[in-house]
């Protein structure tokens, strides 16, 4: 069974392509830069590198959100598109999930955390129960603050993880203190091939069921909502 991940979902580009218990390839980088004009030929290039025929895959993964708006929305149209035209199934992995599963060494409880601006956060808690990485709080958008509180009562260790912990680093320590670890600078980048594994063992969809979950209302959604109250 070979399997192919992408993430587009936020700056780091992932692209992973695994065979079984295997990782035939894996590609990232953290860049600002168009996902739109690099993904494809960064997926290409993958499976040349590899020698595997885009006809011998037999899933895709994808990285569904949180994230960005933008990001989320060309991964799960190029994975679609790849998906519909292979004639092959389809899985939607949280965007958070895919971070927190670079925790898996922690033994406690690990908090993923992407910026979602003006304090907020978008986040879930996760952990590792026998090698198998379980959802303990639903992924959604809050204050930093606020989720620090909420993570206080469960007084245990928590790992916070992802490109943007130093941005609420401050908030999320004042409120947990010791309760709070920060993961090394070399786990915060998502994995494409944890996404794969992530999604490999999952049942696959159609591809009119995938559909980007971008946990709050896109901008326009909100404006159009308030303009009808009015």
């Amino acid at each position: 069974m070979k399997v192919l991940a992408i993430d587009t979902s936020n700056y780091p580009l992932g692209i992973a392509l695994i065979d079984e218990e295997k990782v035939l390839g894996e590609y990232i980088t953290n860049l600002k830069k168009n996902h739109s004009l690099r993904a494809m030929p960064a997926i290409q290039q993958l499976l040349d590198e590899c020698e595997v025929k885009q006809n011998e895959l037999t899933k895709i993964v994808v990285a569904n959100g949180p994230g960005s708006y933008t990001g989320v929305r060309i991964g799960v149209t190029i994975a679609k598109t790849l998906a519909w035209s292979l004639n092959i199934p389809i899985v939607p992995v949280s965007s958070l999930a895919t971070v927190a599963a670079s925790g898996r060494y922690f033994s406690g409880l690990i908090s993923p955390i992407f910026d979602a601006r003006r304090g907020q956060v978008y986040t879930g808690l996760y952990s590792f129960k026998d090698g198998i990485l379980q959802t303990v709080i639903e992924d959604s958008n809050l204050l930093a603050s606020e989720w620090a509180e909420k993570l206080k009562s469960y007084n245990e260790d928590i790992l916070f993880i992802g490109n943007d912990v130093s941005i609420h680093q401050e908030t999320l320590q004042t409120v947990l203190g010791g309760q709070a670890y920060i993961a090394a600078i070399t786990s915060h980048n998502p994995r494409p091939s944890e996404l794969a594994f992530l999604g490999v063992s999952a049942e696959g969809t159609s591809v009119h069921e995938v559909v980007p979950n971008y946990v709050r209302m896109v901008e326009a959604e909100v404006k159009w909502l308030e303009s009808q109250k009015k």
